[in-house]
């Protein structure tokens, strides 16, 4: 146990962060001439975007209309329904009715035709290997912009600039360089809006860095399948069971047994929908004796059972 705690680091939500992956699913180079107006329905996956010339609008999910202007790069983390125009206000048509031309692996071209020279966009679809219930996402805005970041992180404008030469280049493999770099650009547009506080002082956040809590937390998130007891948890904290319990109730708002369970169910969603592991193998890995057993918890924290989940992924296959 002593091993396991001499791993985390000073801030906790520091350690939390380094497990935070991003994984592009398929990125789009859109030539796009006015007048155009493209709408897309929410999606399980982020999703990004780049100005690479002439400024958009966004409609955001709150119906407010955003200027995106030329070199600005947006993040939608939760891949909330949104408009991005070349005017706000225009009568918008759903993106599958675009044709949508392979430029290479992943990386996908649309033009729409038009009588004026328009925007140049890059975007993106991306995985976050979190489940989509973890606290970390659930409390990032439904937009985040590089223009309300770049003035705390000057390693922004950098990228920005990168992308921008980048994106307007036609030459042999660009395509990929610009959906590597994007990859990176949305993992510092997250860490610099939690070095800027997360934008709350309060709940999750708060609980994550209090000194004695906080390190309790990371060590259940770095570690979901391990077999996390109230024991060796208050241990680790240097409290007593009792003691431990309480304080931990009182700051996070759940008892540390519960807290540990819906972080293994998320964990168990991940590798159920995104790896496809049969269920017996969560089951095995999160060390439940019987396959009926890690259903039974499954379902009472996430709502069904894991076979929705199997079954769902295997309609979208097909």
């Amino acid at each position: 146990m002593n091993d396991r705690s001499s791993k985390l680091a000073a801030d906790p939500l520091t350690d939390i962060l380094r497990g935070l992956r991003l994984e592009g699913v398929e990125y789009g180079r859109w030539e796009l001439k006015e007048p155009w107006n493209i709408e897309f329905p929410a999606q399980a996956t982020a999703r990004f975007y780049f100005v690479g010339q002439k400024a958009c609008w966004l409609r955001q999910p709150s119906g407010e209309w955003v200027e995106l202007r030329c070199g600005d790069a947006v993040l939608l983390p939760r891949g909330v329904a949104h408009v991005i125009s070349s005017e706000p206000g225009a009568k918008s048509s759903p993106i599958n009715g675009y044709e949508i031309k392979q430029i290479c692996e992943k990386v996908f071209c649309l033009s729409t035709e038009g009588c004026r020279p328009g925007t140049l966009l890059f975007c993106g679809s991306m995985y976050f290997n979190l489940d989509g219930l973890h606290p970390l996402l659930g409390m990032m805005p439904d937009v985040m912009r590089t223009t309300e970041l770049e003035a705390h992180d000057p390693g922004i404008t950098h990228m920005l600039e990168t992308m921008a030469r980048e994106v307007k280049l036609e030459r042999v493999g660009s395509a990929g360089i610009v959906a590597r770099l994007a990859d990176v650009l949305a993992a510092i547009i997250i860490r610099s809006w939690v070095e800027r506080g997360c934008g709350d002082s309060s709940g999750w956040i708060a609980a994550v860095r209090d000194p004695k809590i906080g390190k309790v937390l990371a060590a259940i998130h770095l570690e979901p399948s391990h077999n996390w007891t109230v024991e060796a948890l208050a241990r680790m904290m240097g409290a007593s069971r009792s003691g431990f319990a309480d304080r931990f109730a009182a700051i996070v708002g759940e008892t540390p047994a519960r807290y540990v369970t819906q972080v293994r169910m998320h964990q168990a969603r991940q590798w159920l929908v995104r790896d496809r592991l049969r269920i017996s193998v969560v089951a095995s890995r999160l060390g439940y004796d019987s396959e009926a057993a890690f259903s039974r918890a499954f379902k009472r924290v996430i709502g069904h059972p894991p076979g929705h989940f199997r079954t769902a992924d295997q309609q979208t296959a097909a």
